[in-house]
C-alpha cells in the first residue's frame, strides 16, 4: 500500500471581500473530491491568496470552475 503527500496548490482570486465571499468559495472547493483543507488569506477588495490541500493533483480548470461557481475569479494559479 502506498500513501501519497498532500499536494498543495495556491491560486489568486478576485472579488472577495468579506468572510462570506470566503466561506463561499472555501465551500465549493471543498466539495472537489480530493481536497483535504482550503485556507485564505483575504485581502478585500484586492486579490486574495487561496491555498488548496488535496489528495491528489487538481486540474486549474476544476479549481476554476469551483471558485467561478461561488461568483469569483481565478487570477493565477500555482502550483
Amino acid at each position: 500500500m502506498s500513501t501519497t503527500s498532500p499536494t498543495t496548490t495556491t491560486v489568486s482570486v478576485s472579488g472577495m471581500t468579506c468572510g462570506h465571499c470566503v466561506s463561499a468559495v472555501s465551500e465549493e472547493l471543498e466539495a472537489i473530491d480530493g481536497v483535504e483543507a482550503v485556507a485564505v488569506d483575504l485581502n478585500a477588495g484586492g486579490i486574495s491568496t487561496v491555498t488548496i490541500t488535496s489528495g491528489k493533483e487538481l486540474s486549474p480548470a476544476e479549481i476554476g470552475e469551483a471558485v467561478a461557481e461561488a461568483g469569483y475569479l481565478v487570477v493565477a494559479n500555482e502550483a
